[in-house]
């Protein structure tokens, strides 16, 4: 059996080149993770439940639950930005360039 080696990592760049992704992938992953956790923090002030969350955003409460858990994979950026909205909030997009 081959050993495996552990890698610990700090920030999503690390993360992106551990796991071999390239530059523009790492972006979208720590974007969707930095939406993620936006909603996250406003529905515990909100104090909203994920069924609640489902009927604001027009969305199932298995979507929601997935989201509300981090697990994005099969939520779309879309959707998250629609569950901003539904809970009175807007984004602005600031872009900068890469260092």
């Amino acid at each position: 059996m081959d050993k495996v080696k552990t890698v610990r990592v700090k920030t999503v760049k690390e993360l992106a080149k551990a796991l071999g992704l390239t530059p523009a992938e790492g972006a979208e992953i720590a974007f969707r993770a930095n939406l993620n956790s936006e909603i996250i923090k406003i529905v515990k002030k909100k104090k909203i439940t994920h069924a609640q969350l489902a009927k604001l955003a027009g969305s199932s409460r298995t979507r929601m639950t997935a989201l509300l858990n981090r697990n994005i994979s099969d939520v779309s950026t879309d959707l998250m930005l629609r569950v901003l909205s539904s809970l009175g909030y807007k984004t602005k997009l600031k872009i900068i360039k890469a260092a």
